[in-house]
């Protein structure tokens, strides 16, 4: 199965209670079809006391069990809390977008988007001027270096 189709067939379930473990959420979700996996991820730090970060996923074989699964288990109570159950979705790249650990002129989409062009100095996507060049910036800035009112 592919990655993409993986994601499709997997849901997110929030709002878990602490004592819930991942034999309690595969009785669950049973009904609605053939799980693949279940993760409870636990929690970054070694110092908390929960077992786990109060959510899970749930990988169904088939996508339409992971739809029923959502129209069925979404705003249900289970162990004392309401479930808050919705499609999973596939996560961010740590390399790419904002929040990632590389420079964003480093990363492989944002060079390819502002990189000069060679023959005419533009970026690309900036038009050149009828003589071939970029328009200049500081263009009709000339004299501007003066403070005061200019002299008559």
């Amino acid at each position: 199965m592919s990655e993409a189709a993986r994601w499709k067939a997997t849901v997110f379930v929030g709002g878990l209670a602490s004592v819930v473990t991942t034999t309690h959420l595969l009785d669950a979700f049973i009904p609605f079809g053939e799980i693949v996996e279940v993760q409870l991820p636990k929690p970054d730090s070694r110092k908390s006391t929960d077992t786990h970060r109060g959510f899970a996923y749930v990988e169904f074989e088939d996508p339409k069990d992971a739809k029923e699964a959502i129209e069925n288990m979404d705003q249900s109570e289970f162990f004392g809390k309401v479930l808050k159950v919705s499609q999973a979705k596939a996560p961010k790249s740590a390399d790419e977008g904002l929040g990632s650990r590389k420079a964003v002129w480093e990363q492989e989409g944002w060079l390819a988007e502002h990189t000069a062009d060679e023959h005419n100095g533009t970026l690309e996507g900036q038009q050149p001027t009828a003589s071939g060049s970029a328009i200049d910036p500081m263009q009709g800035l000339e004299g501007l270096d003066v403070a005061g009112p200019k002299p008559e």
